[in-house]
């Protein structure tokens, strides 16, 4: 991911939304390089905004007001610019751990390559949202991994070939969070 952003590729990095709030340690490009993470109105997303401008993100905001069409707009236009762009693939509303469509149509429109990642932390503290979102408490042990992942998205494909897809994505996305656990010795979390 890091020499994909060094030669001014974009990337598209997927995280579950219980487990986006570490996303920034995932991205380490260049100075100068940029990524943008899209995030909800609600009190979780606009902390997750918050910190992610601490760590020189860029943040677009969701409202009910915007559609998704001009959400994808706003990402492919800053693609072209080599923006990375960041999105929890359950959120904003979930169900969780229940992959959406949008990372397969903005791989598909941008081109850009797909890097699943998430973290595990001994100590955590569990947000009032819906799927319990994770705050890692200081002085704790943790894990943080992101893997390439390596479905490749058809400009034209099929109502099928994009499901497939789209469960390829949600198992990888299930795979590192679960050997993000136990590489804690923790219990995998099954919603």
């Amino acid at each position: 991911m890091d020499e994909l952003v060094r030669s001014g590729q974009p990337v598209i990095i997927v995280a579950w939304h219980q487990r986006l709030i570490l996303a920034p340690f995932i991205f380490n490009g260049p100075p100068g390089s940029r990524i943008c993470a899209l995030t909800s109105a609600a009190r979780a997303g606009r902390l997750a905004g918050q910190i992610f401008v601490r760590f020189g993100w860029e943040t677009i905001p969701m409202s009910s007001h915007k559609r998704h069409v001009t959400l994808s707009r706003e990402v492919l236009r800053l693609s072209r610019e080599g923006v990375s762009t960041a999105i929890a693939a359950d959120g904003p509303r979930g169900p969780a751990r229940n992959c959406s469509t949008v990372p397969i149509v903005w791989a598909r429109t941008t081109g850009a390559r797909v890097f699943v990642s998430t973290f595990a932390q001994k100590r955590v503290l569990r947000l009032p949202t819906w799927d319990k979102q994770m705050l890692p408490l200081p002085f704790s042990q943790g894990v943080i991994m992101g893997k390439e992942w390596t479905g490749k998205v058809p400009r034209k494909g099929t109502e099928e070939e994009y499901e497939t897809l789209r469960l390829g994505i949600e198992a990888a996305l299930d795979n590192i969070t679960d050997a993000a656990d136990a590489a804690l010795g923790k219990p995998s979390e099954k919603f």
